[in-house]
């Protein structure tokens, strides 16, 4: 299943989040507080790098995250979670430091730093006080520059991904999500899981990590926000110190993504897992992009569809109502393209059936009728009022700023939020529903015990 790091509201527990909203209602965060143009610095290396940087100093401390464009994307079917193994061997040892000694020297003054790999990119995330962010940038530098792959630290890496793919393979819930993409996204990249198979991972070997990092690991449409206890022309100073002088003139420009085209008609598909006693359900189609300018109007319709409350109408009358499910949501991960909209739920297999035909009613019934005024007004206040809430910490906002970036939504997006939201109508959410989640033309995935594909 497609996952991206995006700030508008979407897989939080709502439950507490709504508690907390209500309490901020009357202390909403002014525009001039959130991030904008007067208090974001973008600025672009010679190399290409792209540096976001806001202020503050209500804490000691600086959290440094970003992303450089490189993926399962540019992994071949053979040795398909190539780009994940590589951004996982990053900090098992570099020409300065060998695995033990990198992580000394994080821990040493309280940093962190870690690497995961994308479909489209390979994110980084750490924290240092403000006194450390040199050691914390220099560590960075040189895991993506200067990592050496050492042999036995590969196979103990190549060890915990084929064990990983392993409870991967037990899980119903994850197995269900991986046959969805299947369906969903035949023939397209998105089709593939981006941490690969055990034969896949089995293929790839040291010389393998050492030549992807090589060709695809370099400055152009690399993205590293650094927000805290620091003024922006100072932090911008001291990335360009740690990696302004990165080149590679073999990095190649991110592959285009192929057209996705939509399924002929709706698609079953299941998976027997034995010894299992719960079901799991996936059922859905392609979203819009983040880019989109359905994508706004898709994401509070989803709001209402399966995630305001106790779930929305999903969970509503799949869970509570009926008793179907142990639980039932709906679920809208937009990126850089077509990104899953979807609705999962666990049941018993006994209910199996009927759950899968009260989900699709309440799909046909979405996108036949709008949704009411007070759904729309519920979830537009749940919107609004997570903005401060998502913008309390550096790390929140360091994130948030990178999102800005990624999908180029503007400096001044967060400022410009609140209205946005507001102007969605429910005619609005009708012609977006109608437009992704075609009742006849659906994925529907099912992992569980044997007793499913009766």
């Amino acid at each position: 299943m497609r996952a991206y790091p995006l700030f508008t509201p979407g897989h939080t527990a709502h439950t507490d989040l709504v508690r907390r909203i209500s309490h901020h209602q009357g202390a909403t965060a002014t525009p001039n507080s959130l991030p904008g143009p007067d208090d974001i610095t973008r600025t672009q290396l010679p190399n290409g790098i792209i540096v976001l940087a806001r202020s503050n100093f209500n804490s000691p401390s600086v959290v440094v995250t970003g992303y450089l464009p490189v993926g399962s994307l540019f992994d071949s079917d053979e040795k398909l979670g190539l780009a994940g193994f590589v951004a996982s061997a990053l900090m098992r040892g570099t020409d300065r430091y060998d695995f033990q000694g990198l992580y000394d020297s994080l821990e040493s003054v309280g940093a962190s730093l870690g690497f995961n790999g994308g479909t489209h990119s390979t994110g980084f995330s750490g924290n240092a006080l403000v006194e450390d962010l040199d050691l914390l940038l220099g560590i960075l530098a040189e895991s993506l520059r200067r990592p050496t792959f050492p042999e036995n630290q590969v196979e103990r890496l190549r060890t915990q991904l084929l064990t990983a793919l392993a409870i991967r393979a037990q899980d119903t819930g994850e197995m269900a999500s991986l046959a969805f993409d299947q369906i969903v996204y035949a023939g397209h990249p998105y089709g593939r899981p981006e941490d690969g198979y055990p034969e896949t991972i089995q293929a790839i070997n040291r010389s393998d990590l050492v030549e992807f990092q090589r060709v695809f690991y370099g400055p152009k449409g690399m993205t590293i926000s650094v927000v805290g206890a620091i003024e922006p022309e100072a932090a911008v100073e001291k990335v360009a110190q740690a990696l302004g002088d990165w080149e590679n003139p073999r990095q190649p420009p991110n592959p285009d993504l192929p057209v996705l085209k939509q399924m002929a008609e709706t698609t079953t598909q299941k998976v027997i897992i034995q010894g299992k006693f719960q079901a799991d359900i996936v059922i859905g189609a392609a979203g819009p992009e983040r880019c989109s300018p359905d994508y706004l109007a898709a994401s509070l319709g989803n709001s209402v569809l399966g995630q305001f409350g106790m779930m929305g109408r999903i969970g509503e009358v799949v869970r509570e109502q009926a008793g179907l499910a142990y639980y039932a949501y709906s679920s809208l991960a937009g990126g850089l393209g077509p990104g899953p909209w979807y609705i999962s739920a666990g049941v018993d297999p006994a209910n199996l059936a009927p759950s899968i035909e009260m989900i699709s009613k309440e799909v046909a019934r979405f996108v036949e009728q709008p949704v009411t005024h007070q759904e729309l007004a519920d979830s537009q206040a749940n919107f609004i009022g997570r903005l401060p809430l998502s913008l309390e910490s550096n790390g929140g906002v360091a994130l948030a700023l990178l999102n800005l970036e990624r999908y180029d939504l503007g400096l001044d997006y967060y400022r410009r939020y609140p209205d946005l939201v507001r102007a969605i109508t429910v005619n609005e959410i009708l012609e977006t529903a109608s437009r992704y989640l075609d009742p006849q033309h659906l994925g529907i995935a099912v992992a569980g015990p044997p007793e499913i594909a009766a």
